[in-house]
């Protein structure tokens, strides 16, 4: 839990930096992936799944693979395996 807790994976073309995947993890139990990002010009081209997936690969089939979605990305995370989560709670910012 302590020796290596964040997990950063990131997607290159031509030297520019175009999807990042950024997880809390204890490599045991959970990996919260906090921010999964692709700029919007490469969306659509599965930059997102193979980041998702590198991630999965990372962390083991032992590990839940836990996240917040953005509004706007309600309908992604399904197609990619990810399941609603009933039993989750959270304290909201304040703006």
């Amino acid at each position: 839990m302590f020796a290596a807790p964040c997990l950063l994976l990131s997607a290159w073309v031509d030297g520019q930096l175009v999807g990042l995947a950024r997880s809390l993890t204890d490599h045991a139990y959970c990996c919260y992936l906090s921010d999964l990002a692709v700029d919007k010009q490469y969306q659509g081209l599965g930059i997102g799944k193979e980041l998702v997936r590198r991630t999965q690969a990372v962390i083991g089939d032992e590990v839940s693979l836990i996240l917040l979605s953005a509004p706007d990305a309600m309908s992604y995370y399904p197609t990619l395996g990810f399941e609603p989560a009933g039993n989750a709670y959270v304290v909201r910012r304040q703006h």
